[in-house]
């Protein structure tokens, strides 16, 4: 939906999750520590730097929870780059993850092969570039590393969605404010003025019918929307309740979504 949006503004390159079979597993190697800082940067140099480069619209942009993880060294790199932390309510995307995206996000037997990898990368072939084989782990120093290993495919998901916001708010509380922008999904669906503001934000013009793009969802794999069940709901809570309170979302009802 931003992809669309931002792309209808004109002048814009927008992309998502552009080269993704590079920038995702360099981003889960950055977060567990397999990749250095100045690798981060040659490779994001050879990827987001020269595609910008060679671009011949005003801005370019990407929409890709993949870079969630890469802040510090997108920041660097591009000293006038905007981020925009764009959150929706972690049980509906647990959900949407689970249920439309289950072939390729921690499903059993890619998440076993990344973690014999990170066991023993000595000896260990890292799994192929493909989007299914790298999503964070938990890392040794988290709180929630042993209790990771027994996750159902569900719980990581919901343990993915609570560690990526707590990485981009730590990320993005580093740079100045005028450098970052919290919007809430939801917000934007119900606000024209909020869609407003965040074009702005990112010096663009916006339109009327650009607001009623966030006004119902759209270019998804599957138009279906499932609420949580009673399982899931504790699993998620468990996991994932005290981002939910941080982002604003413990004291409101799971909604459903009409496609």
């Amino acid at each position: 939906m931003l992809h669309k949006a931002i792309s209808a503004a004109g002048g814009v390159e927008m992309h998502h999750e552009y080269a993704v079979q590079i920038v995702q597993p360099l981003a889960v190697r950055r977060y567990m520590g397999w990749a250095k800082r100045d690798e981060a940067l040659n490779i994001l140099r050879s990827t987001y730097g020269a595609a910008v480069a060679y671009s011949a619209a005003a801005h370019w942009g990407d929409s890709s929870n993949k870079t969630s993880w890469l802040i510090p060294e997108l920041a660097e790199l591009f000293p006038r780059a905007k981020f925009v932390h764009l959150v929706r309510d972690g049980r509906k995307v647990a959900s949407s993850y689970f249920h439309k995206l289950g072939d390729e996000c921690y499903d059993d037997r890619s998440t076993a092969a990344l973690a014999r990898y990170a066991a023993d990368p000595e000896r260990v072939l890292a799994p192929p570039p493909e989007k299914k084989y790298w999503w964070p782990l938990a890392r040794p120093n988290d709180s929630r590393s042993a209790a990771f290993q027994g996750f159902s495919q569900f719980e990581r998901i919901a343990w993915h969605w609570a560690e990526i916001n707590r990485v981009i708010l730590s990320s993005l509380s580093a740079l100045p404010a005028e450098r970052r922008c919290f919007v809430r999904l939801e917000t934007l669906q119900a606000d024209p003025r909020a869609v407003a503001a965040l074009f702005a934000y990112l010096g663009l013009p916006v339109r009327k019918d650009i607001a009623q793009m966030f006004a119902r969802p759209h270019n998804v794999n599957r138009p279906e929307d499932r609420l949580l069940d009673a399982r899931q709901r504790v699993q998620f809570d468990a996991v994932a309740y005290a981002m939910m309170e941080r982002l604003g979302y413990a004291e409101t009802q799971e909604y459903v979504v009409n496609y």
